[in-house]
């Protein structure tokens, strides 16, 4: 990948979201490798002749050329990188929440690359179509390790002390993890995640609670859209 002071070559990227620009372009949101999340410009490729509009799809990997004079990037060139990765049902919807994440959780051209390698694995584990929601806990909670809001999973922040395994928790978004007797979350569930080890069911639902919780103080007020289409999905099955 060669950079210059106006254009950036064959970056590696994934499409997070796109939306329609004019009579025939379109604006897209890409998780860089090197430069983060970047708004980009593509210049007619909703033409019914153009040959770019098939490859700039979702959970494709890309090597992506453009411009870099402004904020809004200028997309001169677009190849992919490497076979296109297939979501089905339940891990396509999972795949555009973690999308609608990567999208308000980084700031605009502020570089992450152990961000774009942990995408790049959730994609790969979720094409398994296996062990959905532990997949997307992992990621969440990396994803919040990575920009700087980590979790102490593993400290009583009243306490000072290490989380025991046969109490219960709750989350307190200013202070951290607290004992108490009507806590949502185990300790052994904590200690699990911590270690990102495998989690019973009771567990999974557990780590939801938790995590949704500090998800949504970290969002403040924004809405998930994915998030309830997920769940309306879930439900009917």
């Amino acid at each position: 990948m060669f950079v210059s002071n106006s254009l950036v070559q064959l970056q590696p990227a994934f499409i997070l979201q796109h939306k329609k620009y004019r009579e025939s372009s379109l604006i897209l949101d890409v998780l860089t490798l090197d430069h983060g999340v970047v708004s980009v410009l593509a210049r007619g490729v909703r033409k019914p002749k153009s040959k770019t509009a098939g490859i700039l799809r979702a959970f494709t990997a890309l090597k992506i050329s453009y411009l870099n004079r402004n904020e809004l990037k200028i997309l001169t060139q677009v190849e992919p990188a490497e076979t296109a990765i297939i979501l089905q049902g339940i891990p396509l919807y999972c795949g555009f929440y973690v999308n609608e994440l990567v999208t308000y959780f980084l700031h605009k051209n502020d570089p992450h690359p152990e961000v774009y390698a942990e995408y790049q694995r959730c994609l790969a584990l979720l094409a398994k179509n296996q062990d959905t929601e532990l997949i997307l806990r992992f990621f969440e909670l990396n994803l919040i390790d990575y920009i700087g809001y980590g979790l102490p999973l593993t400290i009583d922040a009243i306490k000072d002390s290490p989380v025991d395994a046969f109490k219960k928790y709750y989350y307190d978004a200013e202070t951290g993890m607290i004992e108490s007797e009507v806590g949502y979350i185990g300790g052994a569930t904590l200690l699990k995640l911590a270690a990102r080890e495998s989690l019973s069911e009771q567990a999974l639902y557990e780590a939801k609670q938790l995590m949704r919780r500090v998800i949504d103080f970290q969002l403040q007020g924004k809405e998930l859209k994915s998030r309830s289409v997920l769940a309306k999905i879930i439900k009917q099955l």
